[in-house]
């Protein structure tokens, strides 16, 4: 059974940065690891998602350029770097893993992924 746990969320005023880390254990080597938020009221949103073993790479419109993902193989572990933070970031933060390919499509939909973390709350003030 594979379990994702995130950690690294926090509070941090608007312009700061935070790294995220989402933490898999069990038998998973190939696929896709995406980040996925959600903000109060709103619907879940793909923040950014990275292929295992590949350079292959996808961003939410609002977070490129200030988001950047990547993994670390040794600790099985896959980061979300956030700089320039505004209160609009504040959400809970999930990770997902697909055993799947990710298109530039599939990539953000929710129900293409097998397992979940907990969550990560990351709260930004203005």
């Amino acid at each position: 059974q594979v379990q994702l746990a995130e950690s690294g969320g926090g509070s941090v005023a608007a312009g700061g940065s935070l790294t995220l880390s989402c933490a898999r254990s069990g038998y998973f080597y190939s696929g896709c690891i995406g980040w996925f938020r959600r903000a109060p009221g709103k619907e879940r949103e793909g923040v950014a998602m990275i292929y295992l073993g590949a350079a292959v790479k996808f961003y939410g419109g609002s977070v490129r350029g200030r988001f950047t993902i990547s993994q670390d193989n040794a600790k099985k572990t896959v980061n979300l770097q956030m700089s320039d933070l505004n209160p609009e970031d504040t959400a809970m933060y999930y990770c997902a893993a697909s055993r799947r390919a990710c298109s530039d499509v599939t990539w953000s939909v929710e129900n293409h992924y097998n397992y979940w973390g907990q969550g990560t709350q990351v709260t930004v003030s203005s």
